[in-house]
């Protein structure tokens, strides 16, 4: 059975694939990355205003050390250390907020999802969490994250191995060295563990891509509609149309500079003419077009100012019988000299009523180019 009629899904998910799924919420996330990126900010900022929040902790721990008994109070030894201790911990707090944030906005190419914050029944129903547990992917995550147990803690179990005597001596030394110690401890055991974490992350980020690409596989089929679907689309037209434009008036514009009227059926086919007798003994075409050629003839006669006449018989004759910088045909000498006549007394500033014109039978064709009289 050909691929075309199983409808496999076998290729990698195109641009607008990515894109419209995006759109509807299925963007490439992975919670690793954002928690590694949070863990590494914080352990930065503890770094960057460490001695900042270690000061405040020293100055409350000796502050709650020493009062009397008949002057403690309460609030104000909480207001103490809530000023001494807040302002650093909600600096390092937004700066996680926004890494995180802006970890996964990264991740899903920089796209804010509504739908991914609606609710949605299938989250609280039993039948979907259960699938999701005992299915592909919970398994998955399951074994994911007895991995980033087993590493995390080999990691705590490896920094509690080389810190085990002075954790045992807690209690013996000055208050100063105690906090000393926890606070070093504490970003050495958090910088470990921010190394774990990236390594983590590292593993799941390609992990994610593969699988949210396996999820978007498209068949032969889904390519060959989205190509249909695109090429129909208002908006390639429109742009298809205009580049076609602008080739045709590269094509036609120094032609169009020495035209003195368009002759058009009205929107299919557009013929430039003029007439100088020092040139010609009779009037030449100087270019001709059909579609979007000549939509752009018409926008180029109506930039320049010039006469616009609509003959489709006539347009149609000299479009099928003469070629580019060519006189026109005998049989038409008349029809033509009626509209060059009628074109220098519009120059004149005179309004003279537009002429009839005759096409003589045999040049009467049809917008195939075949002879209206023909078979």
């Amino acid at each position: 059975m050909s691929e075309e009629s199983t409808g496999e899904k076998r290729f990698d998910p195109t641009p607008k694939k990515k894109k419209d799924a995006a759109q509807k919420g299925d963007t490439l996330r992975s919670k690793e990355v954002s928690t590694a990126a949070a863990m590494a900010t914080g352990t930065f900022m503890i770094l960057m205003i460490g001695p900042w929040l270690f000061g405040g902790i020293q100055n409350v721990a000796r502050s709650s050390f020493r009062f009397e008994l008949g002057q403690f109070t309460p609030g104000t030894q909480f207001s103490q250390a809530a000023a001494e201790i807040l302002p650093p911990i909600f600096a390092i707090g937004l700066a996680v907020i926004v890494v995180t944030v802006g970890s996964q906005m990264l991740l899903g190419e920089g796209r804010w999802v509504p739908q991914n914050v609606k609710p949605k029944g299938s989250r609280i129903n039993p039948l979907s969490g259960l699938k999701r547990i005992f299915g592909i992917q919970g398994l998955i995550e399951l074994g994911k994250s007895i991995l980033k147990l087993a590493l995390l803690g080999s990691i705590a179990a490896y920094w509690v191995s080389l810190n085990m005597e002075n954790i045992l001596g807690l209690g013996r030394g000055t208050l100063g060295a105690q906090i000393a110690f926890a606070w070093d401890g504490l970003v050495t055991l958090i910088a470990m563990l921010v190394i774990g974490l990236l390594v983590i992350a590292l593993i799941d980020y390609p992990l994610q891509m593969f699988q949210r690409n396996k999820r978007l596989k498209m068949s032969h089929q889904d390519i060959k509609n989205e190509n249909k679907q695109t090429e129909g689309s208002p908006e390639m037209k429109m742009a298809r149309r205009q580049r076609q434009r602008d080739f045709a008036r590269g094509s036609v514009a120094s032609a169009m500079k020495e035209a003195q009227f368009l002759v058009v059926n009205p929107m299919h086919f557009a013929v430039a003419l003029t007439y100088d007798p020092n040139r010609a003994p009779a009037p030449i075409v100087l270019a001709k077009g059909r579609g979007e050629t000549a939509m752009a003839m018409r926008e180029m006669a109506s930039e320049a100012g010039l006469p616009v006449l609509q003959y489709p018989q006539l347009a149609r004759a000299l479009y099928f019988t003469t070629r580019s910088n060519q006189m026109v045909r005998e049989e038409l000498y008349l029809a033509i000299a009626s509209l060059v006549a009628f074109v220098l007394s519009l120059k004149r500033g005179e309004r003279p009523v537009e002429p009839k014109v005759d096409v003589p039978q045999d040049l009467r064709f049809d917008a195939d180019g075949k002879l209206a009289n023909s078979p």
